[in-house]
């Protein structure tokens, strides 16, 4: 049994702190609450006798040399184990060590050994997250905080597990939709330029002993080839100085919504971008409603989070139109990011007290509509693949055969002549 301190608040409003006896942070929260008050903060006190400097001595001990950041992959099993481990009713303490004990060196290993200390020193699970923003965002400090307050921390850790993992399929659907066009379309285009560098100036050597007047779109591959060989630092540097001036552009606020919005308006793409997006923005919004966190403050979260300066926009005008006593169906409607459908559900949900369910389905049909949008983008791009690639090997068939023919056809009227 361990000593939490907490603060509740009484049925007439006022404050109450004191220290309570329970074998975890949610124990303590129902004793809590068993004794007609409503908690708003619980925390294990740290052990008699200790001192915060006796716990900064061994602060660190433990630790790997580790770089980069910290992977998707990991933080969403690691939620989930917690999640888990929170459910057996093990302290949250405990729970950390066992999952950092168990951890390859990595900068998620190290976080959670500092994340351990802090709470061995007196602080909460979501304070000792929130001081290593690049491990837990601000969602995710937020979540966890919610969790503390309602005394559902496994719960709350639970639904963000769910929501990670959500997310990342998505994402991982996407990406791996784009690998197979990626893939055919770089090693073509490798293929295609190996003939332009290496064959091509075999064949304008055999043009150039003929003598004869080469065919203009001969002369237009010849030309080009010239090009490839001689001057390739500008092919070279096109993609690079796009790529800086990609993010040049993000680093202010216009650039971004601009960059944003033609993303969303490239066609086929554009759909799956704009899809995905609002697919995020429901289901961070109901995952958040749904773990108590207000309404206001998990609006700013999602802007902070969204991804897209012009969904960010459009949740900054749904914030200030509920701060003003509004509701979210018209600013949303009014910004025209998301359909008709997506309004219609908000509206209801807002109308009958189940918001964060509604979110939560309109997330889940966007998710089943990015699948058939990934699907109907792979029938798609094949053949225009397959079309792309073949007219560009005919094209260069052709340019190569046609001196040939001249020649020939010159060979047969001199022949002619002599006659």
């Amino acid at each position: 049994m361990a000593i939490y301190q907490f603060e509740a608040m009484t049925t007439t409003g006022e404050e109450v702190k004191d220290e309570i006896e329970a074998s975890s942070q949610e124990d303590a929260a129902i004793k809590v609450r068993n004794l007609g008050y409503f908690p708003t903060k619980i925390r294990e006190k740290s052990a008699s006798g200790r001192k915060k400097a006796g716990v900064k001595k061994g602060k660190g001990k433990g630790k790997t040399f580790a770089i980069g950041g910290v992977r998707a992959k990991a933080l969403t099993t690691f939620t989930r184990q917690l999640s888990t481990l929170q459910d057996a009713g093990l302290p949250i303490v405990r729970s950390i060590k066992i999952l950092e004990g168990q951890m390859r060196p990595s900068v998620l290993k190290n976080t959670l050994i500092d994340v351990s200390e802090d709470i061995e020193g007196g602080a909460t699970l979501s304070e000792a997250m929130g001081k290593h923003p690049r491990a837990f965002d601000r969602l995710y400090v937020n979540m966890v905080k919610a969790g503390e307050t309602g005394g559902v921390l496994d719960t709350i850790l639970q639904r963000l597990a769910d929501f990670r993992e959500k997310s990342q399929r998505l994402k991982r659907r996407v990406i791996g939709a784009l690998i197979y066009p990626i893939a055919v379309v770089s090693f073509a285009g490798a293929i295609l330029a190996g003939i332009m560098v290496f064959i091509i100036p075999r064949f304008e050597e055999i043009f150039t002993s003929f003598g004869s007047t080469l065919p203009a779109l001969t002369q237009h591959l010849i030309d080009f080839s010239r090009f490839m060989r001689h001057d390739w630092p500008i092919l070279v540097g096109i993609p690079i100085a796009a790529f800086f001036f990609y993010r040049i552009m993000r680093l202010t606020f216009i650039g971004r919504f601009i960059t944003d919005w033609l993303k969303m308006k490239v066609p086929i793409f554009g759909t799956i971008i704009n899809k995905s997006v609002v697919s995020r923005f429901a289901r961070t919004l109901g995952t958040l409603i749904a773990s108590g966190v207000p309404i206001l403050e998990a609006l700013n979260i999602v802007r902070d989070t969204a991804g897209n300066e012009v969904l960010s926009r459009a949740i900054g005008k749904v914030h200030d139109s509920i701060r003003e006593g509004e509701s979210i169906a018209e600013p949303l409607r009014a910004s025209r990011v998301t359909d008709e459908m997506v309004v219609n559900m908000v509206d209801v949900g807002e109308e009958t007290g189940d918001l964060d369910k509604m979110l939560l389905k309109v997330a889940d049909a966007y998710d089943e509509e990015v699948d058939a949008a990934v699907a109907g983008m792979m029938s798609l791009l094949e053949p225009v693949i397959v079309i792309c690639l073949g007219i560009a090997v005919g094209t260069i068939v052709i340019a190569l055969f046609l001196p040939l023919v001249k020649l020939i056809e010159d060979l047969g009227s001199k022949a002619q002549g002599t006659d």
